[in-house]
């Protein structure tokens, strides 16, 4: 199930999306004018490698297996990460999520407020990966934590909104109106559930990340949904 579009127009411009999309299209785009050697560099610098915070001979080890410095501050990929990505369908479809389900979620918090709770969820996202893979020495890159928390804010905020979504039943393209509140559950509990079996088979995918991002997203949702019932 893709989601295309919701059911429910902002009434605001969202600003701090279009800004979020514009700046991880362009530093895609200078992704990959790096060599393969430069482009490795670049994401094990900026992307978030936990073993980074947990080893300390990993970084001796990483620079003779590799010959390549590691030069950013220990503290920058846990923001640095949600900015990077591993390919075009990783970085099309997180910016397609967030596109979907930012403009009415920054419309219901407003731009600065919107802003801090994207950062802060993406680090807290990290976090989450931290703390159930801290040995890993894989680099977690995406947005898909930061989105995951706006999904999740989306879930509390809008739960009669509805998800336009393309169906492909048996090559039949479908398009079907599925509540906000079923879909985003069922993309959430896919994640649970991926995150159990990736823990048998790696598959390099940080599901831990999207399902914490998703529950920080449900905890900002319900905050701001109760200072709305106290006005």
């Amino acid at each position: 199930m893709f989601p295309l579009h919701d059911t429910i127009m902002s009434r605001r411009k969202p600003y701090v999306v279009y800004f979020l999309i514009a700046i991880n299209v362009v530093i895609f785009i200078y992704q990959q004018t790096l060599s393969r050697r430069e482009l490795i560099e670049f994401l094990y610098n900026f992307g978030f490698v936990p073993a980074r915070f947990t080893s300390q001979r990993w970084s001796q080890i990483w620079q003779l297996r590799t010959n390549l410095d590691l030069y950013s501050p220990k503290w920058l990929p846990l923001f640095s990460h949600m900015f990077l990505h591993g390919g075009w369908s990783h970085l099309i479809g997180n910016m397609w999520f967030l596109g979907v389900f930012g403009d009415n979620v920054e419309d219901s918090m407003g731009h600065l407020l919107f802003s801090v709770f994207y950062i802060s969820s993406g680090f807290l996202a990290a976090m989450t990966h931290f703390l159930l893979s801290f040995n890993s020495q894989v680099p977690m890159v995406g947005a898909s934590g930061a989105i995951s928390a706006v999904m999740g804010a989306y879930f509390v905020l809008f739960p009669y909104s509805r998800v336009i979504s393309f169906v492909p039943l048996f090559f039949v393209p479908l398009l079907v109106a599925i509540p906000a509140t079923v879909y985003l559950f069922m993309w959430f509990i896919f994640q649970i559930i991926s995150g159990l079996l990736d823990s048998v088979v790696s598959s390099g995918v940080a599901y831990w990340a999207h399902a914490g991002g998703f529950v920080v997203g449900m905890l900002w949702g319900f905050i701001l949904r109760r200072k709305r019932y106290r006005w």
